[in-house]
């Protein structure tokens, strides 16, 4: 298995914090965009909080957690990294449009709480449950593909 190897697991983790860092940019902006002045609806919100998110993913990741990874220029790397990112955000947004409901009919029921803080704890629930997919789906695939680069003998 790929995280056993110590080398791999140290790039895991660092590719988790990385995603850590993303995540708070992509809650941060999304609460913004979907609570504040604007109040877009999450599938926007969670678009334009997303796209924060993997640029500051890219930028670490690049420079951090592969930083042996550099025999491509940047643009053409960030380019895989995007589309990469892009085949997540279409596993991403089923998951924000289909959860969201469910999960707030759930919340308002099981927590006997005000529509506006169900929604709340529902979008933020949905969102956590499709970072957490994603990543695992941007790792394998942006490590075999994006930072493939990478010696494994050094």
């Amino acid at each position: 298995m790929i995280l056993t190897d110590t080398r791999e697991r140290t790039r895991f983790l660092k590719f988790a914090f990385v995603g850590a860092i993303g995540a708070a940019i992509d809650f941060g902006v999304m609460n913004l965009l979907s609570h504040g002045i604007f109040q877009f609806p999450l599938v926007v919100a969670g678009t334009i909080s997303f796209i924060c998110a993997v640029i500051s993913n890219f930028t670490w990741n690049r420079y951090w957690t592969y930083p042996e990874s550099r025999s491509r220029p940047i643009l053409s790397q960030l380019g895989m990294f995007f589309i990469v990112n892009l085949a997540g955000m279409a596993i991403r947004i089923p998951i924000l449009h289909y959860l969201e409901p469910p999960l707030l009919n759930f919340v308002e029921g099981a927590l006997h709480t005000t529509y506006l803080t169900a929604e709340f704890y529902a979008k933020n629930l949905t969102l956590a449950a499709a970072v957490g997919i994603v990543m695992m789906w941007n790792f394998f695939i942006n490590r075999y593909w994006t930072y493939n680069d990478i010696d494994d003998d050094t």
